[in-house]
């Protein structure tokens, strides 16, 4: 009896340790079951790192642009001289010259050899040499350049040449991969890759009243040598122009500007067509809606653009446009800045016609403006065009004359009838550099300098021996 209690205890313990066994078993297969379900999320997150790799692939873009990018090499003689020294002590002191050589980088953007690269790249040189990414060289012409927009098309005669096409840099989106291709400190073939940290900044980097900036801002390394390479997407089009850098030693800290291609292609087509830009202006005075602006002006709507002057007989003025609107979109598309504005008209020629969204006393208005040019009418600017202004003809001045000068920028009189330069004293061949302190650019400018003018006139510019002259007089 006791020997059967016995076995029955102990078959009741095996009973019960193999539940317990199975029971465990069981309990640690659904923790586990449980910490695999916890983790597959985080698994799954991982997993999409090979999409993330596959977005920022650079290999594409950048097999596809290198080639097209190039080596822009600048010529020049600087002469200096000092008349007055001359005039007392005779030829010793005539002057001298010395040559000097320019570096930078530039696009190809057709196969049969058009290049886009910045004004301040070639401008006043005497000989442009591009070097193509096989060591191939060509001397390149000048098809035109424009002050305006640091922009200069050059001309290379082969065919059959790597090209980059062009992107929508309006599309660019604040976060987005680039690449920066050029030739930094003269070494050829060069990509760095950045994001893209802002968009239609104006740093009032050019020396120009009639400036359009907009720049694109990115961090990807940009440094000497890499103005006028290009900015591009990770599909290989060219957005953007890469044109300057902020930095306290001249090296690359993370803050490069380039063109948009929106303006790239105006300015291209421009130069091709006409072999001059055709600056197309509203003849409005535009400033940024700050806070102290809005509190001294009552206004509400942050976005847009102030209008603080209508100039007189402009396009803006004839179309109803008054000091004091806000401008808040052009064509259908919202304008948040002085330079975006800019941008948006500047992509336009004269005689084009443009929706104009104007907020007015708390209402909103279309209004539909016809853009004219710099002397108000809605003509073809022609490259090398004359104008006559107070009885004198003025033509634009070309690089071998400004460097001969050593001036980057003037217009030139050629002849003169009677009329208030005559009379005050002015002679053939003076270069006008100045009128009331604003430098002058071509004739169209000077035109629209005069056309502003209301009083007193004050003209400074040199003749061909390199005699400064200044003339004051009342109109």
């Amino acid at each position: 009896m006791k020997n059967k209690q016995l076995i029955a205890i102990i078959a009741a313990a095996i009973i019960g340790g193999l539940v317990a066994v199975v029971g465990y078993s069981a309990l640690i297969d659904d923790q586990e079951k449980s910490i695999i379900t916890q983790v597959k999320e985080p698994v799954s997150v991982v997993n999409l790192k090979a999409g993330i790799d596959s977005s920022t692939d650079f290999t594409f873009a950048a097999e596809k642009t290198v080639n097209a990018v190039v080596n822009v090499k600048t010529e020049s003689v600087i002469e200096y001289s000092n008349p007055i020294y001359e005039f007392f002590y005779g030829d010793r002191y005539k002057g001298y010259s010395e040559p000097q050589v320019g570096i930078g980088s530039g696009v190809i953007i057709t196969a049969d050899g058009y290049i886009v690269t910045n004004n301040h790249v070639i401008e006043n040189s005497q000989k442009v040499t591009v070097t193509l990414n096989d060591k191939r060289e060509f001397e390149a012409k000048v098809v035109g350049s424009d002050h305006s927009t640091d922009l200069a098309l050059l001309k290379i005669e082969n065919e059959n040449l790597p090209f980059i096409t062009f992107g929508n840099s309006d599309a660019l989106r604040i976060g987005e991969w680039v690449l920066a291709v050029g030739n930094p400190f003269n070494i050829s073939s060069t990509v760095t890759a950045g994001i893209v940290s802002a968009k239609g900044r104006s740093m009032a980097i050019i020396d120009d009243d009639h400036r359009i900036e907009s720049f694109i801002q990115t961090d990807a390394s940009v440094n000497r040598g890499n103005s006028g390479g290009a900015l591009v997407n990770l599909k290989g089009e060219m957005i953007g122009i890469n044109t300057a850098i902020v930095s306290p030693t001249g090296g690359n800290v993370g803050i490069s500007f380039a063109i948009p291609s929106s303006i790239v292609q105006k300015v291209v087509r421009d130069l091709i067509e006409f072999g001059a830009v055709q600056r197309a202006i509203m003849g409005v005075q535009i400033q940024d809606i700050t806070a102290e602006l809005a509190r001294e002006k009552k206004i509400e709507l942050q976005d847009g653009v102030y209008v603080a002057e209508v100039n007189d007989n402009s396009a803006a003025k004839d179309a109803g446009i008054e000091t004091g609107d806000i401008i808040t979109h052009i064509n259908d598309v919202p304008v948040k800045s002085p330079s975006e504005l800019q941008e948006l008209v500047g992509r336009h020629r004269p005689g084009d016609k443009i929706s104009v969204l104007i907020k007015r006393n708390d209402k909103t208005k279309q209004i539909e403006v016809t853009l004219r040019n710099l002397q108000g009418d809605t003509s073809v600017v022609k490259a090398g065009t004359y104008e006559t202004i107070l009885g004198a003809k003025v033509v634009n001045l070309n690089d071998q004359e400004k460097q001969k000068l050593g001036i980057k920028y003037g217009v030139k009189v050629t002849e003169l009838q009677e009329g208030k330069l005559k009379s005050e004293g002015v002679r053939p061949g003076f270069v006008i550099t100045q009128v009331n302190n604003k430098p002058v650019y071509s004739v169209e400018e000077l035109g629209e300098i005069f056309n502003s003018i209301k009083g007193g006139v004050y003209i400074e510019g040199v003749y061909q021996r390199g005699v400064y002259a200044y003339y004051a007089f009342g109109l």
